[in-house]
């Protein structure tokens, strides 16, 4: 009551003050003299006759402190006077307490001269106090369509000048705002209202904020996010708007963002403060300017600060305060449909895991997915289960990373769980044509469960861990290689199925389709021929390299050869490139290529291999009277195939031009081009590196040359020149290719 009493006197000092200044200059314009100070002028002004029987019912001493001004009032009509007394309930001015009535006058006085051109949409200060503190209440000036004050009163008449001052009429009494008041007023709020005002909200936001001024549980702090936070936490949340958010969060989310019983301003903020919303504590800090940080350790700037109330106290932030949310394994606990998946977690010691920060993908099992992954795989229970067996099939539905479903794409991507013996991770198969599928067997039937450490999408199956036959099933890209498999029954299943190491090259559907098997070849061995066995190669392990395939040569258990080049990219036997990499299998990994790998001869790897293009220009130079491109290319079973090949690098036909004294394939002639061409190709044989011994006579097109073995497999020419074979057996499906480092020549004699 002192409180009042005082601000009653400061009132009408303040008044007085005003009526006893003598006339004065205007300021700006010294032309002009202002004849009647604020008060004179009010007086003199019929429709503002209940403003001065205010300013006389509110009356008490002078102090000198207020003598002066200047000020700005906004002066309510008498109607304005009228329409309030009637809606409080008040007959007249003297049934309005007189302390009430003091500081309602004063909340129509702002210290300072403002015409109206200087106003502008923002937050000023009255000269009324908020009882627990004495700070000046602010007021909430809006200029978007003429001049509002806290969203009820409108300046009808602008820029009365008095000699102390300047008088705008408004059409309203300016009650003592709320912390609510401004929040309605102040458009920024607007999502945040309608928050406050959800029909679905179980506690009443507006009617407790609302409370006066020394009633419980007034006064309020209220942190108010603006409605670009709002957007942002709609965005965070992968949520359409407000909705799409549940009543029990967001009347949480609400609480963290009031204190109850305390009016606490910016200047009483410190770092690490403990901040008691109706919520829970959140943590306040100033350095570097002043944040709140919830318990997710999300953190919110305080971009406006101290717009005082009547009743508490407004702190404007750009980001919404969250409360804690549970962890994985928290709401799978929760969850009676996923009680045998907590049971399971339990069993392979990964509950901690699943509640430990962190930002994961969970793709939880129902109970009657587990309860069908138990019968299909002959367990009674899950202690049938060996327990690294179940944590990798636990960690198979794993995802580093939250990822909403809206966020999902047909696509692979990598689980937590390993492949065995490595630390390759295995892949997924996503298909979002229709829904969200995992590996071809498993539904999303209720996505994006949000946690503190992820979010959990539920299905409907246990995601096994998957084979390379998995994948290739599940991918409808690779119908037609599933269709070309299982053509053979199970031979080819049940060896991509089997346990081991496999590296497949898949040709997709595209594939398939613009391939016409040119060569007639088997489409056993042409299949054969995309699989590695005994290797999880990943593309990280390719280098330009041969590798031994499945398919074989002529029925034999030669392998055929595969040359791999990576100088762009993966590029299989210089005609098939790889245009998705590394999708882990249990078993292996696969490869999609975009051509089918046909069967190769020996001048497609001379073709596919750099190593080989003097080579490959000798064998195509435009004058030959022979042709080596079609004869080598011959299928096997028919004649002249099978061939053995020694063919020389291209340094070696470097060296060969130094030692001719030529600067280049052109400066030999024909019938000699022709004759050491001839003599670095075995026809009706496939000769193989083991099938070589010493002073063996090799029978080319060209002639006798000598192969020895000790030592390192060599070959000696007419001219008893040396080339050494530095690879052996590039197994081609019409022969062998032998790579040596000097080209061998006809008898130069």
């Amino acid at each position: 009551m002192k409180t009042f009493k005082k601000i009653n006197v400061l009132l009408i000092a303040l008044f007085a003050s005003i009526i006893f200044t003598s006339c004065n200059k205007d300021d700006d314009n010294p032309d002009v003299v202002r004849t009647l100070n604020i008060v004179g002028i009010a007086s003199e002004t019929p429709e503002l006759s209940i403003l001065v029987d205010a300013l006389v019912a509110a009356d008490g001493n002078l102090p000198e402190a207020l003598s002066g001004g200047p000020f700005t009032v906004f002066a309510p009509t008498n109607d304005a006077f009228l329409a309030f007394l009637s809606a409080n309930g008040f007959s007249s001015l003297s049934d309005v307490p007189t302390d009430v009535l003091s500081q309602i006058l004063l909340n129509h006085v702002i210290q300072g001269e403002l015409r109206s051109s200087d106003l502008s949409t923002s937050y000023g200060k009255t000269m009324a106090r908020e009882a627990t503190t004495g700070e000046n209440i602010s007021i909430f000036i809006d200029t978007s369509a003429g001049i509002t004050l806290n969203g009820v009163s409108d300046v009808t008449t602008a820029n009365i000048e008095a000699s102390n001052g300047v008088i705008h009429i408004v059409d309203a009494v300016i009650d003592l705002p709320t912390v609510v008041d401004f929040a309605i007023a102040d458009d920024t709020f607007s999502t945040l209202v309608s928050a406050l005002t959800r029909d679905d909200l179980t506690f009443d936001f507006v009617g407790t904020l609302s409370t006066p001024a020394g009633t419980t549980p007034a006064p309020f702090t209220v942190f108010a996010p603006t409605n670009a936070a709002f957007g942002d936490l709609l965005t965070e949340l992968d949520a359409s708007g407000l909705g799409d958010i549940d009543e029990p969060t967001l009347k949480a989310t609400l609480n963290l963002h009031a204190i109850a019983g305390a009016n606490v301003r910016s200047s009483a903020l410190t770092d690490n403060m403990t901040i008691s919303t109706l919520g829970g504590d959140v943590t306040g800090n100033v350095t570097g300017g002043a944040t709140i940080t919830d318990v997710n350790g999300r953190v919110s700037n305080i971009v406006v600060v101290d717009v005082q109330a009547a009743n508490g106290v407004i702190h404007v932030i750009d980001k919404v305060i969250l409360p804690q949310q549970p962890s994985i394994a928290g709401i799978a606990i929760d969850t009676p449909e996923l009680s045998i998946l907590v049971d399971a977690l339990s069993r392979a010691g990964l509950v901690q895991t699943m509640s430990y920060p962190g930002d994961y993908t969970v793709f939880a099992p129902t109970n009657t997915a587990f309860m069908n992954f138990l019968s299909a795989n002959g367990f009674a229970s899950l202690d049938d289960i060996p327990v690294d067996v179940l944590t990798q099939v636990l960690l198979n539905h794993v995802v580093s990373g939250g990822v909403m479903s809206t966020e999902l794409t047909t696509t692979y991507i990598n689980t937590l769980a390993t492949k065995s013996g490595s630390d390759l991770n295995l892949s997924m198969f996503v298909d979002t044509s229709s829904g969200v599928t995992l590996n071809g067997v498993s539904n999303v039937s209720t996505p994006d469960i949000e946690a503190t450490n992820g979010v959990i999408h539920i299905v409907d199956a246990v995601i096994g861990l998957p084979t390379i036959v998995d994948h290739a099933v599940a991918n409808p890209n690779f119908s037609s290689l599933v269709g070309a498999l299982t053509s053979y029954g199970t031979t080819f299943t049940d060896l991509l199925s089997a346990a081991g190491d496999f590296t497949v090259f898949a040709p997709d559907n595209t594939a398939f389709s613009a391939f016409t098997n040119p060569n007639s070849n088997s489409l056993d061995q042409i299949l054969s021929n995309h699989v590695i066995v005994g290797a999880t190669a990943m593309s990280s392990d390719l280098e330009n390299m041969y590798v031994n395939t499945a398919a074989t040569f002529n029925g034999t258990m030669n392998n055929l050869s595969m040359y791999i080049n990576t100088d762009s990219g993966v590029t299989i036997n210089g005609v098939s490139d790889v245009t998705a990499a590394d999708v882990v299998a249990s078993n292996g990994v696969i490869h999609v290529v975009d051509t089918v790998i046909d069967l190769p001869t020996v001048v497609d790897f001379a073709l596919a291999d750099s190593t080989f293009e003097t080579l490959v220009a000798a064998l195509t130079r435009d004058d030959l009277t022979f042709d080596y491109v079609g004869t080598l290319s011959t299928n096997i079973g028919t004649s002249p195939a099978p061939f053995t090949v020694f063919a020389p690098t291209n340094d070696a036909f470097g060296n060969l031009l130094t030692e001719l004294g030529a600067s280049g394939l052109g400066d030999i002639t024909e019938p000699v081009l022709k004759a050491t061409l001839d003599h670095h190709a075995v026809a009706a044989a496939n000769v193989r590196a083991e099938d070589l011994m010493d002073n063996m006579t090799v029978g080319t097109l060209g002639g006798d040359i000598t192969a020895n073995v000790t030592g390192g497999a060599t070959l000696t020419d007419a001219n008893g020149r040396v080339s050494n074979i530095v690879k052996v057996n590039v197994q081609a499906a019409n022969g062998v290719i032998h790579v040596i480092d000097k080209v061998v020549l006809p008898n130069l004699d």
